[in-house]
């Protein structure tokens, strides 16, 4: 039996559910570097566009690895992103989080975010799907792979200066 078969499901839950909120809180204060400690170093950030999940060979708006990452949150603190000059102030929340897997280590769940964003007095509302692969650690949950899947990604999307 694997350490994570013994845990209580609802305990489990309750536990991701808490490293969701805490990551949601991490981006809408903006603060990066935490966001990158929240990653195991071979982690992938995807923000796909349409409906397909074959994301190493398709269009997408961001397929980071560890470097990628690391260089948007760059552009991102000092303003070297068109889209991120200056920053968005966002409010998140997520929500129906859902374990869908918990096998060894690596937990995989899904969940839905809805983003308000507010740049230049204007405001607009993003939602998405997202799915995670978290694997427990010593440290505590790492992010191995998140998938941003906005709706109407495929639609007409202006620049982010932020994170989903």
């Amino acid at each position: 039996m694997t350490e994570m078969s013994k845990l209580d499901p609802k305990a489990l839950l309750a536990d991701v559910t808490e490293f969701l909120w805490q990551e949601a809180d991490i981006l809408d204060r903006k603060d990066y570097d935490a966001w990158i400690d929240l990653w195991l170093k071979e982690g992938i950030y995807i923000l796909p566009i349409g409906d397909g999940e074959d994301y190493e060979n398709q269009l997408n708006l961001c397929y980071d690895d560890d470097k990628m990452r690391r260089m948007r949150v760059d552009r991102f603190k000092r303003g070297f992103s068109i889209s991120s000059a200056p920053a968005a102030d966002t409010v998140r929340t997520v929500s129906r989080i859902v374990i869908e897997s918990a096998e060894g280590d690596v937990i995989k769940l899904r969940a839905a975010e809805h983003l308000v964003e507010d740049k230049f007095g204007r405001q607009r509302m993003w939602a998405a799907d997202l799915f995670y692969t978290l694997r427990k650690t010593d440290d505590g949950f790492k992010l191995e792979r998140k998938i941003a899947k906005l709706l109407n990604s495929d639609g007409m999307l202006n620049s982010f200066s932020y994170l989903f």
